[in-house]
C-alpha cells in the first residue's frame, strides 16, 4: 500500500488560464450597484441610478404569451438554431429593417445579447487575435473578448465628436493580428448613434483590412427625439462580414427572459451552429414563443420608454450642467446620461462612493467603462421623474459642497 502524500507533496489544483484573463472583469466593475443594493436592503433611502433595468415591468400580454405556451406544453427541448416561429419573426423584422430579404438561415437564437456576443466572438477569434472597440465601452466587453481568447484594442471616443467612432482612429490601430471590429450602436454608456456615413466608413475599412464587424444593436429601438437608428446590416455590400447581436431585453422590458439572437450570413450561422449547440442546446420554447409575439410588430413599450428617457436626460441636463463645474452629455438614445465630474478632482469610483455615502445616490463610475471615461459618471435614466429630480438635487448639493 502506497504511503499517503505529505501535505507539502500534494500537487496544487490547476485552473484554466481563462480564469486569470477574466480576473477583475466581472462583478468588480459593479461595486456601486452592489453597495447600493445592500444599503437599500438595510432600509436606506438610496436612489439607484446604476444599471439599465427597464423602468416598467414586462408587458402583461408577453407574460400571458409565455404562460399560455407553458400551459400548452411548450416546456421541452428546443434545437440549437431557434424555434421556427421565432426565426420567422426575426426574418420578417430584419427584412423590413434592411429593405431586402433576410432568411431564417441568417439567425441563431441565444439567451440574451451577452451570450450572443460571446458566441460571435468565440466563433471568429483565435487565441491572441485583436478585437478593436470603442473606449468607453459597455462594462462586459473586455471580459467577453478575453474569454474568447482575444485581445481588446481600445479606440478612444472623443466627446467633442459626440463619442462616435472615427474610421481614421480605427485604421491607426489595425495590426496584422486584428480580427474584428466591435461596434455598439446606439452606444452604452454614451448614447451615441452611428449614422449611415459612420457605418459606411467603418464597414468599408473593415472590408479593406479583412475584419469581421460585430455590432451590438440592443438599444436600436430606444432612440431619442430626431435620432435615427441605422443597422450595420443596412449596406448589402458588407453583409458577409457583419454579425449583429440584439435581444428583447430593453426594447420590450423583458431582461429576465433572456431572449436574444445573432443575425449574420448563412455561412457564419452554419459554421457557428455547433458552437452554439455546445454552449446551450436550445433556448426555452415558451420564451421563444413570447419573443416571436414581441417581435411581430413595433414595440409600444420601447417608444414610450425612449420618450421618458429623453425627458429625464433633459431634466438631468437642466439640473446639473454647469453646477460646480459639472458637464452633462445628453444621449441620442438608450437609458443613460453621462456627467463629467473631473472638476471635482479624484477618481470616478472614489467620488461615486463618496456620493453614495453622503447623499444616498448610486451612480456608475466612468472607469467601469474604460480608461477614457475616468472622471465621468454614468447615470441611469430609469428612475421615475420625481426620483430623477431628487437624485439630481442631491448630486448638485454634493458637488457644491465637495472639498476632496
Amino acid at each position: 500500500m502506497a504511503e499517503p502524500l505529505r501535505r507539502s507533496e500534494v500537487p496544487p489544483m490547476r485552473y484554466a488560464e481563462v480564469t486569470d484573463r477574466l480576473a477583475g472583469l466581472g462583478s468588480e466593475k459593479w461595486v456601486l450597484y452592489t453597495a447600493a443594493a445592500a444599503r437599500r436592503r438595510a432600509g436606506r433611502p438610496v436612489i439607484d441610478l446604476t444599471i439599465g433595468e427597464p423602468d416598467v415591468p414586462t408587458p402583461a400580454p408577453l407574460i400571458a404569451s409565455a404562460t399560455r405556451a407553458m400551459a400548452s406544453g411548450r416546456t421541452g427541448y428546443s434545437n440549437g438554431r431557434g424555434e421556427p416561429a421565432l426565426l420567422e419573426a426575426l426574418s420578417r423584422r430584419y427584412t423590413a429593417l434592411a429593405g431586402r430579404h433576410i432568411g431564417t438561415d441568417r439567425f441563431l437564437c441565444l439567451p440574451g445579447t451577452q451570450t450572443a456576443l460571446y458566441a460571435a466572438l468565440r466563433a471568429v477569434c483565435d487565441p491572441g487575435c485583436e478585437v478593436i472597440l470603442g473606449d468607453p465601452m459597455y462594462a462586459t466587453y473586455e471580459g467577453l473578448i478575453r474569454a474568447a481568447g482575444g485581445v481588446p484594442v481600445p479606440v478612444p471616443l472623443d466627446p467633442a465628436r459626440g463619442f462616435r467612432m472615427q474610421a481614421g482612429d480605427v485604421a491607426a490601430r489595425i495590426t496584422p493580428a486584428a480580427r474584428a471590429l466591435l461596434l455598439n450602436t446606439p452606444h452604452n454608456p454614451t448614447g451615441a448613434v452611428l449614422g449611415p456615413g459612420d457605418l459606411a466608413a467603418l464597414c468599408g475599412l473593415a472590408a479593406e483590412r479583412g475584419l469581421w464587424v460585430i455590432s451590438d444593436e440592443v438599444y436600436g429601438d430606444l432612440t431619442h427625439g430626431g435620432a435615427v437608428f441605422t443597422s450595420a446590416l443596412a449596406d448589402p455590400a458588407h453583409e458577409a462580414r457583419v454579425i449583429v447581436a440584439a435581444s428583447i431585453s430593453k426594447s420590450h422590458a423583458a431582461p429576465g427572459f433572456r431572449a436574444g439572437w445573432l443575425c449574420a450570413s448563412a455561412e457564419f450561422c452554419r459554421r457557428a451552429l455547433p458552437l452554439c449547440e455546445t454552449m446551450l442546446f436550445g433556448s426555452q420554447p415558451f420564451i421563444a414563443d413570447m419573443a416571436a409575439e414581441a417581435l411581430s410588430g413595433p414595440s409600444d413599450t420601447a417608444r414610450a420608454m425612449a420618450g421618458r428617457m429623453a425627458r429625464r436626460a433633459a431634466r438631468v441636463h437642466a439640473a446639473l450642467d454647469g453646477v460646480a463645474g459639472l458637464a452633462v452629455h445628453r444621449p441620442e438614445a438608450g437609458m443613460f446620461a453621462l456627467v463629467d465630474v473631473r472638476a471635482l478632482g479624484g477618481d470616478s469610483q472614489a467620488l461615486a462612493l463618496a456620493l453614495l455615502e453622503a447623499e444616498e445616490v448610486a451612480v456608475m463610475p466612468g472607469a467601469s467603462f474604460g480608461a477614457s471615461l475616468e472622471g465621468w459618471w454614468r447615470l441611469a435614466l430609469t428612475a421615475g421623474d420625481a426620483e430623477t429630480d431628487e437624485a439630481s438635487a442631491r448630486i448638485a448639493r454634493f458637488a457644491r459642497g465637495w472639498r476632496g
